[in-house]
């Protein structure tokens, strides 16, 4: 770990990094024992789920409740030390390379030398490395974590001529949205077929209330609203509405009134602007905003 000048960031090496206060999570279903269960048995989970349903937030949960706090004794110096699980997260996108994932050679004043990349780091220290947006990647970058998923949990670096076998604590999550599948983004057949995969969707009424209550510090009335309104656009879905709208917009709209915004202006600049550009839809996301903060 590195702390920086007075008032800066901590900045902290992948492997070092771990969630140590606990984040909210309001589980829906039965997707933390699934979770547990997973993790026991090195199983590697897809978590699979419209965009702000939670699945970020439902692994840095994990990752904390997996690594309460535990006394362990250093083989080295004898000395307790408190060890947390380790969580690695690497945003997928159309350039993503193997290298990127696995390591490259780097050139400095002091020649070359090899440098571990996310994946890696996460397979030697035995940490849960979560692949958000998977489908993003390169299908030839996503193919390498295949002796990952399976009974070997190797993962073979060609540049170097290694085979690493993944330490004990080792987990491989990844996500992706279905609702923006194609015949180019989607996940191979040999690679989903290598995880369980844990479905996610917008919470119920009086879930998604508390959650938006608790994340955004909005009374119980607004929070309340809010999920009714949360409901109501994702109908709009079949009118031309791309994307329903996410629990996360919906917090961030509580946390906009919660500080003296009025309800049809947070609304405005937090769900209808951010949903869509198109002028026939955001008039018909601003029927519903006002039908219920009339």
């Amino acid at each position: 770990m590195t702390q920086g000048i007075e008032g800066s960031a901590t900045i902290y090496a992948s492997e070092e990094y771990a969630v140590h206060d606990e984040p909210y999570y309001l589980p829906i279903a039965d997707e933390v024992e699934l979770f547990e269960t997973a993790y026991a048995q090195r199983i590697p989970v897809l978590l699979k789920g419209p965009t702000g349903a939670g699945k970020t937030r439902f692994v840095e949960y994990m990752a904390y409740k997996l690594g309460r706090p535990m006394m362990k004794v250093s083989s080295k110096t004898g000395q307790e030390a408190e060890h947390r699980m380790p969580l690695i997260t690497v945003a997928c996108h159309e350039d993503l390379t193997a290298s990127d994932l696995v390591g490259r050679y780097l050139l400095d004043t002091d020649g070359t030398h090899w440098t571990d990349g996310p994946l890696t780091r996460a397979v030697k220290v035995g940490a849960i490395c979560y692949l958000d947006e998977v489908v993003e990647a390169r299908k030839d970058t996503t193919v390498l974590i295949h002796p990952l998923t399976d009974y070997r949990r190797l993962l073979p670096i060609e540049k170097l001529g290694q085979v690493i076998e993944a330490a004990d604590g080792f987990l491989l999550v990844i996500s992706y949205n279905p609702g923006y599948q194609s015949a180019l983004k989607d996940l191979k057949h040999s690679t989903r077929q290598r995880f369980i995969a844990i479905e996610f969707d917008y919470p119920p009424r009086e879930q998604e209330a508390e959650i938006i209550a608790h994340e955004a510090g909005c009374s119980r009335e607004a929070s309340i609203d809010l999920a009714r309104l949360g409901e109501k656009v994702r109908n709009l879905k079949e009118h031309g509405l791309g994307e329903g709208v996410s629990t996360r917009l919906l917090v961030y709209a509580g946390k906009l009134m919660a500080q003296g915004v009025p309800a049809r202006r947070a609304c405005q600049v937090a769900i209808t602007w951010a949903l869509t550009d198109d002028q026939e839809v955001q008039r018909s996301i601003e029927e519903v905003v006002t039908s219920i903060f009339e």
